[in-house]
C-alpha cells in the first residue's frame, strides 16, 4: 500500500491479511469502497499501534483527524444553515456545537462499529483504549477525513445523510433548540394569528410516560409531537410545525 502526494511516495507497511480482511468487512458494512485502501487504514490506527510497529512504517490517525474535524464542521454548518433558515446564528451554533462534540461523535462510531476495527498497541487495548471516548471520537473524525481525501466531499455528505442528519431531523439536539421560539418568529412573520399549545394525550407507566402534544394556529393544528415531558412534546409539535409551513412556503413559491 501506498499514499501518493504531489508526485511524491509515502510508503506504509503492508497489512496483515487478517486485518485488511477485517477492513473489507467495514467497508461492506458501510457501503463504501475505498480507491485508497491506506487512507482508511490509517484513520484507524492508533499511535500506540504505530509505537509498537516502527518496522512498519505505519502511520498513525491524528493528521487525518485534524483534516476531518475541519470538513465535518464545514458539512455540518452548510446543512443546519440549509436545514432552518429561520434559526439565528447564535442557535445555529449552539446546534452544531452539540452535534460535533465528543459524545455524540461517540455515539455516532459506536453505532457503526468503529471500535472493534481500531488498531491498538496491547497496552491500549488491555486498559480499555477500544471503548475510550476520545479515541473513538477521534477515529470518528479521521475517518471523515479519510473519506473526504478518497472520494471527495459530496461523499462525505452523503455519509453524513446515513448517519448524522437523520438524529437531528428527530431531534435527538432539539435539547439545545427552542422550535417553539423558532415557531413564534415564522407565524409573525407569514401569518397573523396565536398559537395555542395543548396535551391531548398521555401513555405508558407513570415513571416512563409519554406526553402526546399539539400546536394550533387559529385553532388549526399545526403540527403534532411526543416526548417524555410535556415541554418535550411541545418542542417536537412545533418542530413539525416549523416543518410543515415551510413546505408549504416551498410550494407556494
Amino acid at each position: 500500500m501506498t499514499i501518493r502526494k504531489k508526485g511524491t511516495q509515502q510508503k506504509i507497511g503492508v497489512l496483515p491479511e487478517k486485518v485488511q480482511a477485517q477492513f473489507e468487512i467495514l467497508e461492506h458494512e458501510l457501503n463504501i469502497a475505498f480507491q485508497n485502501k491506506s487512507l482508511l487504514f490509517q484513520a484507524f490506527t492508533h499511535s500506540s499501534y504505530v509505537n509498537e510497529h516502527r518496522r512498519k512504517l505505519y502511520t498513525d490517525n491524528e493528521r487525518l483527524e485534524f483534516l476531518g474535524d475541519a470538513v465535518l464542521e464545514l458539512s455540518v454548518s452548510k446543512y443546519l444553515y440549509e436545514r432552518y433558515p429561520h434559526m439565528s446564528e447564535g442557535e445555529l451554533t449552539k446546534l452544531r456545537a452539540s452535534i460535533v462534540c465528543e459524545p455524540s461523535l461517540v455515539i455516532f462510531a459506536n453505532e457503526l462499529n468503529f471500535g472493534k476495527f481500531v488498531l491498538l498497541g496491547k497496552g491500549e487495548e488491555l486498559t480499555g483504549g477500544r471503548e475510550r471516548p476520545a479515541l473513538l471520537a477521534d477515529c470518528f473524525e479521521a475517518f471523515i477525513g479519510a473519506l473526504y481525501l478518497d472520494q471527495g466531499l459530496d461523499s462525505v455528505v452523503s455519509f453524513l445523510q446515513r448517519v448524522v442528519y437523520p438524529k437531528v431531523e428527530v431531534g435527538a439536539f432539539s435539547h439545545v433548540m427552542d422550535f417553539k421560539s423558532q415557531l413564534q418568529e415564522l407565524v409573525q412573520q407569514s401569518n397573523n394569528g396565536l398559537l395555542h399549545y395543548e396535551i391531548i394525550d398521555e401513555k405508558g407507566p407513570a415513571h416512563n410516560r409519554i406526553f402526546i402534544s399539539r400546536v394550533l394556529l387559529n385553532n388549526q393544528e399545526l403540527g403534532v409531537g411526543r416526548g417524555k415531558s410535556k415541554k418535550e412534546a411541545e418542542q417536537q409539535a412545533a418542530q413539525n410545525a416549523m416543518v410543515a409551513l415551510n413546505q408549504s412556503l416551498h410550494k407556494e413559491d
